[in-house]
C-alpha cells in the first residue's frame, strides 16, 4: 500500500507537476534534483510505500523509513509540484508486483490531482546504448497529448520510435493520468544503462528543455561541470577502445611465400 502523507495542506489552481525518481542514467532525478537545489521549495508531503525495497533509510544512526516526497514552488506566479526521492518500486517482478506499481502511480496521481495539477512530466532516461559514447544526447518526448507532443518538437525534444514501452513511474503516471484529464508528457535524455552513478550530460538536456518550455531561469555551471567530466570520459574510452581495435586488426600486406 502506498500512503500519502500531506504535511501541508493546499490546493493550486492548474500546477504543473515534475516526477523524477531514480531510473536509467538516474536522469530524472539529477534534473528535478538540481531544479530544487536552486529554487525555494517547500515539502508538502511525504510518501511511503510497501512497494518499496525492504530497506530503512540510516543517518547519524537514526532510522527512518524510505521516503519519497512532493515540494512545492511558486515560481513567477506559476505554481509548481515536484516528486523526488531516492527510489520508486523496482521493475524486478521479485521486489515489486505490477500491481504494486500501478497502485503507487495511482496514488501519486490522485495526490496530483487532490493539488489541482493539470498537467504532469515524467523526467526519466532511455537507453541508447553505444551510440551515448559517440554522440551528444537528445531528449526524446512522448505524450498523452498531441498538441503538447508538438509544442516539444518546436524546442529541440524529438519523437521516439514508431512503438514502444515506457517503464515503471515514468510511464504508468502519466498514463494513469489521462484517465483523470491530466494532460503529460515523458521526457527522456538518451544515455547508457551502464552509466548507474548518473549521466549528467544527458540530464543537462532535458533541464534545458524545460527551461526553454516553462522559462526557468537556472544556473547551469554546476551541471555543465560534471556533464563536461562525463563527455571527456566518454572520449578517453573511445580512444582507448580505437587503440585496442588497432591492435587486434592482423597486419596488411604480408609477403605471399610459396
Amino acid at each position: 500500500m502506498t500512503n500519502v502523507k500531506f504535511l501541508k495542506k493546499k490546493k493550486f489552481k492548474n500546477a504543473v507537476m515534475f516526477s523524477g525518481l531514480p531510473g536509467i542514467g538516474l536522469v530524472g532525478k539529477i534534473v528535478v534534483d538540481y531544479m530544487l537545489k536552486q529554487f525555494k521549495a517547500e515539502r508538502i508531503a511525504e510518501i511511503t510505500s510497501d512497494s518499496f525495497p525492504p530497506s530503512v533509510h540510516t543517518k547519524k544512526s537514526l532510522i527512518e523509513l524510505i521516503k519519497d516526497d512532493f515540494y512545492h514552488l511558486n515560481y513567477k506566479k506559476k505554481d509548481y509540484i515536484f516528486l523526488a526521492g531516492p527510489v520508486q518500486p523496482a521493475l524486478d517482478a521479485s521486489t515489486a508486483s505490477a500491481k504494486e506499481h500501478y497502485e503507487f502511480a495511482r496514488e501519486i496521481v490522485l495526490a496530483a490531482k487532490e493539488l489541482g495539477v493539470k498537467e504532469i512530466y515524467t523526467l526519466a532516461g532511455i537507453n541508447v546504448g553505444e551510440k551515448r559514447m559517440n554522440s551528444e544526447p537528445k531528449v526524446v518526448v512522448a505524450s498523452t497529448d498531441k498538441k503538447l507532443l508538438e509544442s516539444f518538437k518546436k524546442i529541440k525534444a524529438i519523437e521516439g520510435h514508431q512503438e514502444g514501452l515506457i517503464s515503471g513511474a515514468a510511464g504508468l503516471i502519466v498514463g494513469l493520468a489521462a484517465e483523470h484529464k491530466i494532460t503529460g508528457a515523458c521526457l527522456m535524455g538518451e544515455t547508457n544503462a551502464r552509466l548507474i552513478y548518473g549521466d549528467h550530460g544527458s540530464a543537462k538536456k532535458v533541464l534545458e528543455v524545460l527551461s526553454l518550455k516553462f522559462g526557468f531561469k537556472l544556473n547551469m555551471d554546476q551541471i555543465e561541470k560534471e556533464s563536461k567530466e562525463i563527455e571527456n570520459a566518454f572520449q578517453q574510452l573511445n580512444k582507448q577502445l580505437e587503440e585496442q581495435q588497432q591492435e587486434d586488426m592482423p597486419e596488411k600486406g604480408l609477403p605471399y611465400v610459396r
